[in-house]
């Protein structure tokens, strides 16, 4: 199975990369850093008789990144209890991939993936990072993606996610799924 990471954090070596890193030791994945592309925020012209514009963005070219995997992991930070922005704006977009004629089996070829999602907070992350995890889950449950699995972290300053003990066992769990 292939594998993509959608790394939403923007800290050098911060502790959901850590973690994630943690998970895919020794296994093949294509890592996608959103903060080195230009990610333009969706403009909704879904009722507009023009329908949605081209961005002149990056946007599409992870798309067609991503969509040959059969598994794509959602690597965030905790923000303000929930998803960053770059990983929001990302995931709105596919509002106007939906709608694109360009890619006209963008939601079957998502249905057909595994998501998993790693996420590292500072803030009591294995509570309160729960209404992210059931965001992610009614966005996989709308694209009809398999939502195969998370891992919630703690860890606020650079490395505290050594300290977590039980994220790095749950990430040694999860690399033994992906092999």
């Amino acid at each position: 199975m292939t594998i993509a990471i959608l790394d939403g954090g923007t800290r050098p070596n911060g502790n959901t990369k850590i973690l994630t890193n943690h998970a895919i030791q020794g296994i093949n994945a294509e890592i996608i850093y959103l903060k080195d592309y230009q990610i333009h925020p969706i403009i909704d012209m879904r009722h507009a008789p023009e329908g949605f514009q081209d961005r002149n963005d990056d946007y599409n070219s992870i798309i067609d990144r991503i969509l040959p995997h059969e598994i794509l992991i959602f690597s965030t930070p905790i923000y303000w209890y929930s998803m960053s922005g770059i990983m929001k704006n990302f995931i709105d977009r596919w509002s106007q991939t939906l709608r694109d004629p360009n890619y006209p089996d963008f939601k079957r070829k998502m249905a057909a993936k595994k998501a998993f999602v790693i996420a590292v907070g500072g803030d009591d992350p294995t509570i309160k990072g729960l209404p992210m995890i059931q965001q992610f889950k009614y966005i996989f449950d709308f694209i009809g993606m398999d939502f195969a699995g998370y891992i919630l972290g703690s860890g606020n300053k650079p490395e505290d996610i050594y300290e977590d003990i039980e994220a790095l066992f749950k990430a040694e769990q999860l690399q033994k799924k992906l092999n």
